[in-house]
């Protein structure tokens, strides 16, 4: 991808987010504050207006950019958790004006790490982190020389789709779905919902 077509897989990401936003504040009601989808349609709605004023840019400052107007307009954890992630993907970027499959799969194990020092997480707890995970195993262990860039992610995606499913499965310990004890079985993470669908729409942009 070049600095034109990130700024497009922004710009699809936002509406897509847009789209699901009254879903995934509906999956928040039961075991949040009600609020992710609501909060994460605000942040890249302000991303959105920022957009235009990046196209001169290297992907290291658009993805930067995202990350600090995401913290600054997202409320709750799903600010400092998603705004940590693109930052740090925005850090592995810095002066880069192309992103290769390798890259993205860089930016997305580092965007993990960001997330893991952030929110004091780790995998199966509940939280976007249990499809972070799952999306960048399948993927590196799927990625060959010759794998087509559109196949590793759509693997990606079904893994991480998997993931969310499997966040039904167990108790949250973390934030505020943690409140809700063994009531939150039987339910996804909003979280690794919204991760899910940011990650299928890169690849459904490719």
């Amino acid at each position: 991808m070049d600095t034109a077509k990130v700024l497009d897989v922004l710009n699809a990401i936002g509406a897509k987010i847009e789209e699901q936003k009254e879903y995934l504040t509906e999956l928040d009601n039961v075991i949040g504050d009600g609020d992710h989808g609501i909060n994460m349609a605000r942040g890249f709605q302000m991303v959105e207006t920022k957009l235009p004023t990046l196209a001169d840019k290297d992907i290291g400052t658009i993805l930067k950019t995202v990350g600090m107007t995401l913290v600054s307009t997202v409320g709750g954890s799903s600010g400092p958790l998603y705004g940590t992630a693109f930052m740090k993907a925005g850090m592995t970027m810095a002066g880069k004006t192309e992103m290769s499959l390798e890259d993205f799969i860089q930016c997305l194990d580092v965007a993990i790490e960001g997330v893991k020092m952030r929110g004091k997480a780790v995998q199966g707890e509940k939280t976007m982190l249990d499809a972070m995970i799952p999306a960048l195993d399948a993927m590196k262990a799927a990625l060959t020389p010759d794998a087509a860039p559109k196949t590793i992610l759509e693997i990606g995606v079904g893994a991480a789709w998997e993931g969310v499913e499997y966040t039904k499965t167990i108790i949250a310990t973390k934030g505020r779905a943690s409140y809700v004890g063994e009531r939150s079985i039987g339910h996804q993470d909003p979280g690794a919902t919204s991760f899910s669908y940011i990650l299928e729409t890169i690849s459904n942009c490719l």
